[in-house]
């Protein structure tokens, strides 16, 4: 059970975080550039694992191993993928955004079509990080507040309060150095829990061989080439790559933190450095979960309680099974990985928000002011769309996966369109974005309106619904590039 020493250990660690989230921010209030992307001279290294601390939410920590335990450590193919989105983001976009010299993702659509097509794109993305942060709120607390023996309600808002602390008073870099701190907890965490089950079964090697036997170990599939199925190297490998790219290259995050580097070299060493231990993430918990069905199903070591949902399987052993004061850091993994979440992205909202929707032109002390308002908004609004979730208990994970394509798979349209063509008229793009959104609408439910069945449902699996969307609004922009021409300026005009 969760004993005071647990109490003691979570409790410090919230406040270390705040501690070094205060320390780390000294200087950063001298100007909006600072407070948001760090003066450009954040190290490298910081910024690596910030980015991979920012993709590794608290669903990673609990949904892998809910994954390797049911099925196998397939969705490892997903890393394939991740090195494509390394190679291209490293090739194409970041050398591009560096050059640009934009301050902001969305800015580049303005100067290569119109403020509308940029305060556009930023509301997508605005809306699209708003849900997703409800979930990264609302997952782990399902797990937290029983744990705790708190409210569900509770164990957001402390989770919201904590994050939104310190990154509205240390702005960017109290968000990377608190990134750093909470990276080191999760993969301490994962550490912990892998040695405790291994040696429950008699050791790492007998643990492998045991998981092995059982089908656990299981990572790569190129024989099943259906697009329907996620667990090949087509959907899970290739498909999965263009959602690496469309996040890599094309969220506000991930470009604050190239824009906050000194160098195209070293906002490309950073990216490198979150694929590695995105890698190594990736192995660690899908090991848990590998040596969690050996520890209860195959071992017989432990027993587990009947009624115990799949997701559940690892918050009880380390609740019921991991010693005093390690269940406590192991829950402050969890929290770790959701107030890195939240902090990311109310402070890219933040700018997003000034920059982009507001266009707000200057960076002097007022535009700093609204950003850290905007920043507290945000921190409120995705503490809401928890609490929603939370009352609803609705079916939040598949209401994501469908926004995630109807957003991201135009917005990285958008980006490719605008380091590659520059004829378009908004016009053409903004109703080419709009079909691209739809098409996902010919192959996936909606969210909220369950009369409504899809042609072709089915067909594709999740991870291919940016794919659709992206490619979609290409084909769609190309054509009306013939029905919207750009006018060409004449020379009185012009003079």
């Amino acid at each position: 059970m969760f004993t005071i020493l647990d109490w003691i250990v979570l409790v410090f660690y919230i406040l270390f975080s705040v501690g070094v989230g205060m320390w780390a921010s000294r200087g950063s209030n001298k100007g909006f550039g600072e407070y948001m992307r760090g003066g450009g001279s954040m190290p490298w290294f910081a910024i690596g694992i910030s980015l991979i601390a920012t993709s590794v939410s608290a669903t990673t920590f609990l949904g892998n191993p809910a994954e390797a335990y049911s099925a196998d450590m397939s969705f490892l193919m997903n890393n394939i993928g991740a090195l494509i989105a390394i190679i291209v983001v490293g090739v194409v976009f970041i050398p591009r955004i560096r050059r640009s010299g934009i301050s902001s993702a969305y800015e580049l659509f303005e100067v290569r079509f119109s403020p509308i097509v940029r305060r556009l794109a930023a509301i997508f993305y605005s809306l699209h990080l708003l849900l997703r942060m409800g979930i990264l709120l609302y997952a782990p607390s399902l797990v937290l507040a029983p744990i705790l023996g708190i409210d569900i309600h509770l164990a957001i808002l402390v989770t919201a309060v904590v994050a939104t602390i310190y990154t509205w008073y240390g702005g960017f870099k109290a968000v990377i150095w608190t990134d750093v701190l909470q990276f080191a907890v999760l993969f301490g965490g994962g550490i912990i829990a892998l040695y405790i089950l291994s040696q429950g079964v008699g050791g790492f090697s007998e643990m492998w061989n045991l998981a092995s036997a059982s089908g656990k170990t299981r990572f790569f599939d190129a024989s099943n080439w259906n697009p329907a199925n996620a667990r090949n190297l087509l959907s899970a490998g290739l498909a999965y790559a263009v959602i690496e790219i469309s996040i890599r290259g094309c969220d506000q995050q991930f470009v604050q933190r190239y824009l906050s580097c000194d160098s195209i070299k070293s906002a490309n060493a950073s990216s490198i450095l979150s694929m590695i231990l995105g890698v190594f993430v990736s192995v660690l918990f899908f090991w848990v979960g590998a040596g969690l069905f050996v520890y209860y199903r195959v071992s017989g070591v432990g027993e587990l309680p009947a009624g115990v949902p799949l997701n559940g399987v690892f918050p009880y052993f380390i609740v019921y099974v991991m010693p005093s004061g390690a269940t406590g850091l192991v829950i402050a993994a969890i929290y770790a990985a959701a107030m890195s979440s939240l902090s990311s992205a109310i402070n890219a909202l933040g700018n997003t928000t000034v920059k982009d929707i507001l266009l707000v032109r200057s960076e002097n002390a007022a535009a700093l002011a609204k950003a850290k308002k905007w920043t507290i908004l945000w921190a409120v609004l995705s503490t809401l769309c928890a609490f929603i979730a939370a009352d609803m208990q609705s079916s939040l994970l598949s209401n994501a996966l469908f926004f995630t394509g109807l957003f991201t798979g135009p917005l990285l349209a958008l980006f490719l369109l605008a380091f590659f063509s520059h004829k378009l008229t908004s016009s053409a793009v903004i109703v080419g974005v709009l079909f691209g959104m739809a098409s996902i609408l010919l192959f996936n439910p909606i969210p909220f309106i369950p009369a409504y069945h899809p042609p072709f449902e089915g067909v594709f699996c999740f991870f291919w619904n940016p794919v659709i969307s992206c490619v979609s609004t290409l084909v769609v922009v190309s054509i009306l590039r013939f029905v919207f021409p750009k006018r060409t300026m004449k020379k009185e005009e012009i003079g």
